[in-house]
């Protein structure tokens, strides 16, 4: 399972011209799930999510998690961080799952998120074409790799 993750000060979602989305302060969570990924993966990386310091404190030292500053979390499912561009030009996404097996591990992953903390967690359409703006804060963004 892999995650970007942003810190935005704001962030939303428009699918089909609409706002789908849309949050404030917090994080913007990129998602890709792989071939290997299971529930696991992604009890690992939601509790790492949520208590991660990458907010400034009084001294501006990253030293507050979206939990502390009472943030919100925007998660949006994306298998082309599975895209593998190392032959030719064109990526292959052989590693990223299959919707029949990345919808579940997404949906358990929210649902971890959201049990892990008391925070508005808002998610994407998996499979929509989405148009997401954001603005990244520092810019700080972050990618985790639960095999790593």
């Amino acid at each position: 399972m892999r995650l970007v993750i942003q810190r935005v000060t704001q962030a939303e979602i428009n699918i089909d011209g609409a706002m789908h989305a849309s949050i404030a302060n917090g994080l913007l969570i990129l998602l890709g799930i792989s071939t290997d990924d299971n529930t696991e993966d992604a009890d690992k990386l939601s509790k790492k999510v949520t208590a991660l310091r990458i907010f400034s404190d009084e001294n501006g030292q990253m030293n507050r998690s979206v939990t502390d500053i009472k943030g919100e979390i925007l998660i949006v499912s994306q298998f082309t961080l599975y895209g593998d561009a190392s032959k030719g030009n064109r990526p292959s996404f052989i590693h990223a799952a299959r919707p029949e097996q990345a919808i579940p591990l997404y949906e358990y992953f929210v649902q971890k998120v959201r049990e892990g903390c008391d925070l508005p967690v808002k998610t994407g359409v998996f499979g929509a074409d989405m148009k997401i703006h954001l603005v990244n804060d520092g810019p700080v963004t972050i990618i985790m790799d639960s095999k790593k």
